[in-house]
C-alpha cells in the first residue's frame, strides 16, 4: 500500500511516498481502509521534532474509511462499519490499523471527507468550549487563527453557546470568512494591536477567554486582551511554543488563569471519545456546524499539502485522498 512516511525530522521535503506491507488488526484494533484523511498542525510538531517520536514514522492523527477487518476481542465494531479516527499516528497511508476504543462511530449522511476533516479539531473544540474553559452564554471569546481549521469550528460552536466572537485572521479574504463562521468582530492581526483593539471592542473589559492555538506570536496578545481573572487556554504552537509565563505575570494581569491542556486528557476513555465524537457529529448532521474544506491533495503529494499549510496560503480544513 501506498504511505507517506519521514526517516528523519525536518520541513515537507522529508515527507516521502513509499510502498509498505498492509498491516493486520491485532488484538484490539480494527483494520481501517481510508477514504480520506485530515491534516492537523501537530505533524508539523512531529515532522520537525519539536514533538519526539521513534524514525522511521508514518504521520498523520486522523482519517475516516470503512472496517475491513477486526481483531480479537473487538465487539465495538464489525467488517463494514463506517468509522473515524484520532489517533497515535500512521494515518498517511491508505489503510491503518488502529485501536478500537480510540475509534468513533459514523453517522449515515456524514461523509467520509467531512469526518476526515473535522474530527479531531471538532473534538478540540468541544472539549476547550464545553469542559476546559466551559463558555457560556453572554461571555466574550477572543479565537486566535479563527479562520483555521480548529478556528472555523471554534467560532461557530461559540455562537451556538451563546457567546460573543472576536476572531484574528491574516487577511481579508480570511475576515470574510471568518464572519460567515460565527465571528461577530474580525481583527487583521498584521495590521491591528489586537489587544488594543479587544479593549475598543469589549469596552475597556476584556475577554473572559482567549483561545490560541499560535503559540509564541500571539501569547502576549491574547493575555493581554483578557478580563480580570479570565482564562489564557493555549493550546498550538503555529508560530513555536508560547513562552514561559511568570506566576506574578497571571496576578498582575488581573488574577488570570493560563492552561496548556491537550485532547488526549480529554478523550482518555472510550465513553468519553463517544460523548465528544457524538457532540461533533449531532451538530453536523443537525446542518448547525459547517465543515470548511478548503483543500484536497492526493495522499501522494502530502508534501505539497504541508507547503501550503505552512506557507498559511491555506482555508479550513486540508484533506488527502488514498
Amino acid at each position: 500500500m501506498l504511505a507517506i512516511r519521514i526517516n528523519r525530522t525536518g520541513g515537507p521535503e522529508v515527507l516521502e511516498p513509499v510502498t509498505v506491507d498492509t498491516p493486520t488488526a491485532g488484538p484490539g484494533q480494527v483494520l481501517v481502509r481510508h477514504e480520506a484523511i485530515g491534516i492537523n498542525y501537530i505533524d508539523t510538531y512531529l515532522r520537525s521534532g519539536l514533538y519526539p517520536l521513534p524514525l522511521p514514522a508514518v504521520l498523520g492523527q486522523e482519517a475516516a474509511g470503512v472496517v475491513e477487518a477486526v481483531g480479537e476481542g473487538v465487539t465495538r465494531f464489525k467488517a463494514g462499519d463506517r468509522v473515524a479516527y484520532s489517533a497515535g499516528g500512521g494515518g498517511y497511508a491508505q489503510y491503518a490499523a488502529v485501536a478500537a476504543d480510540r475509534t468513533a462511530h459514523l453517522p449515515e449522511g456524514i461523509g467520509f471527507d467531512t469526518a476526515a476533516a473535522s474530527l479531531l479539531k471538532g473534538m478540540t473544540a468541544e472539549f476547550l468550549l464545553r469542559r476546559c474553559y466551559p463558555l457560556k452564554a453572554g461571555d466574550t471569546a477572543l479565537i486566535q487563527a479563527a479562520a483555521g481549521g480548529v478556528g472555523l469550528i471554534l467560532s461557530q460552536w461559540a455562537k451556538l453557546l451563546g457567546a460573543t466572537v472576536i476572531g484574528t485572521v491574516g487577511s481579508a479574504e480570511k475576515a470574510e470568512l471568518a464572519r460567515a463562521n460565527g465571528c461577530d468582530h474580525v481583527i487583521l492581526y498584521r495590521d491591528e494591536d489586537v489587544a488594543a483593539r479587544v479593549k475598543e471592542i469589549t469596552g475597556g473589559k476584556g475577554v473572559q477567554v482567549a483561545y490560541d492555538s499560535v503559540g509564541k506570536d500571539t501569547c502576549e496578545g491574547s493575555l493581554a486582551s483578557l478580563a480580570r481573572r479570565g482564562w489564557y487556554v493555549t493550546f498550538g504552537n503555529a508560530s513555536g511554543p508560547a513562552p514561559p509565563v511568570a506566576p506574578l505575570r497571571l496576578m498582575q494581569g488581573g488574577s488570570l488563569v493560563m492552561t496548556r491542556p491537550s485532547l488526549a486528557d480529554y478523550v482518555r476513555t472510550a465513553q468519553e471519545l463517544d460523548e465528544s465524537s457524538g457532540q461533533l457529529f449531532d451538530l453536523i448532521a443537525a446542518g448547525k456546524l459547517k465543515i470548511e474544506i478548503g483543500q484536497r491533495f492526493p495522499l501522494s503529494q502530502a508534501r505539497a499539502a504541508y507547503e501550503a499549510l505552512e506557507s498559511r496560503a491555506t482555508i479550513g480544513s486540508t484533506v488527502l485522498i488514498p
